[in-house]
């Protein structure tokens, strides 16, 4: 399988470093484009793999070609690439907003994958949503699955309305954990702990809630109800939270998300 990325940046950089770490493919396999030569000569560099400066020339080598490009970028990258791709060969893109019909349409081709990742996938812990066209083989699918896969989890979605309303959560999700970390942090340094002591209890608790969520397969009512005893400081911290409408607030964040995801969309 020979890998055209068309685009090095920080999600393009984290599949290859994640597929070589896999041994999906190997060095020799994959052929990288970007616009910055400072970044082609890093990332050749650093991988040991073929860096192009023409993205047509780059696809014409390759089985499956990755667009890994910020969305400004894509219309002109369409533009060089359009009538390039053969049948058999595979488009995947992790282009924000990028539907499927505007990349079929952009690129003359058929054989398309549109995946929505996230932050964490940079290393290797992520969470990506994708969708295929029906001119995608069981072949190809099998390939996007194993690269996507080297990102974090990979979730197959037939239909492709859930891409967006995977970018509210799952695309966005990070900046809302983000936040709590960094007000849970700031709240213990207000009643007196240390920051560096704050930050690594904070994170330390995130993670370990996270992963105890995970493993026990139980309901996060439920595990919170356990931690809560009546009358008790959980208790006392829950009520506040309520009274706040904190649920109300993360529901209108998600529901702010999904609407600006649908209206970002390059149809």
């Amino acid at each position: 399988m020979k890998i055209a990325f068309i685009g090095a940046g920080n999600m393009g950089e984290a599949i290859i470093r994640g597929i070589l770490d896999r041994g999906t493919v190997r060095a020799s396999d994959i052929l990288a484009t970007d616009v910055s030569e400072k970044r082609r000569s890093y990332i050749g560099g650093q991988y040991g793999v073929a860096v192009e400066t023409d993205n047509r020339r780059a696809a014409e080598q390759a089985d499956s070609v990755v667009l890994a490009i910020k969305p400004v970028a894509l219309p002109q990258v369409m533009k060089e690439l359009k009538g390039t791709l053969k049948p058999d060969q595979m488009a995947l893109s992790i282009v924000a907003g990028a539907t499927v019909t505007s990349l079929c349409d952009g690129l003359a081709h058929r054989a398309v994958v549109r995946a929505m990742p996230n932050m964490p996938a940079q290393i290797g812990e992520g969470v990506t949503v994708w969708t295929a066209t029906g001119e995608v083989t069981e072949e190809q699918r099998e390939k996007a699955s194993s690269i996507l896969g080297a990102l974090g989890r990979e979730i197959f979605v037939s239909d492709e309305k859930y891409i967006d309303m995977a970018t509210a959560v799952s695309g966005s999700g990070p900046a809302y954990v983000f936040l709590i970390i960094e007000s849970l942090i700031d709240a213990a340094v207000h009643i007196g702990l240390p920051r560096d002591m704050a930050r690594d209890l904070v994170l330390d608790t995130v993670s370990g809630s996270t992963h105890l969520c995970q493993k026990s397969g139980r309901h996060p009512a439920e595990l919170k109800n356990l931690v809560t005893s009546p009358g008790g400081t959980s208790a006392a911290g829950l009520l506040q939270l309520e009274e706040g409408g904190l649920r109300a607030l993360v529901a209108q964040a998600i529901i702010a998300a999904y609407d600006r995801a649908r209206a970002l969309r390059q149809d």
